[in-house]
């Protein structure tokens, strides 16, 4: 199956994708930020760049969006039509590469959580979550 935008339209729309800032990332911040904890952001040092990072905590939250990052089972990571040689490596090599930076994380001695982009919708829900992770 062809792609049904032009390479100029398809680029256009690729470049809108942040790795940086995004909004459920941005909800998540808001969120945690009222609870009362402070973080740091995306610190170049660690494995994964952390997209939250608690240092006094040893602790680090990625923020996944469903499609980029593979969640398993959620409507919103499905594979596109077109492409497939190209899309399914990608994908499936962005799933490795976050299992090795949260494995690596572990060894360093930090505790990480991933939320999901799909989990942003039950606010309540992700911040019992993220308590639990930061008080533990």
């Amino acid at each position: 199956m062809t792609d049904t935008l032009s390479r100029m339209e398809r680029s256009e729309r690729m470049s809108r994708i942040r790795d940086k800032g995004s909004a459920p990332e941005m909800k998540l911040r808001r969120l945690i930020h009222g609870m009362g904890f402070r973080y740091r952001l995306h610190v170049k040092e660690l494995p994964g760049k952390p997209d939250l990072v608690f240092p006094s905590r040893r602790a680090v939250i990625f923020m996944h969006g469903c499609f980029w990052h593979r969640h398993e089972e959620c409507k919103l990571a499905r594979l596109p039509k077109s492409k497939l040689d190209f899309w399914k490596p990608k994908l499936e090599a962005n799933k490795a590469r976050d299992l090795l930076h949260q494995r690596q994380l572990r060894d360093l001695g930090w505790r990480v959580l991933v939320v999901w982009e799909c989990e942003m919708i039950y606010t309540e829900r992700v911040s019992t979550i993220v308590r639990n992770f930061l008080c533990e």
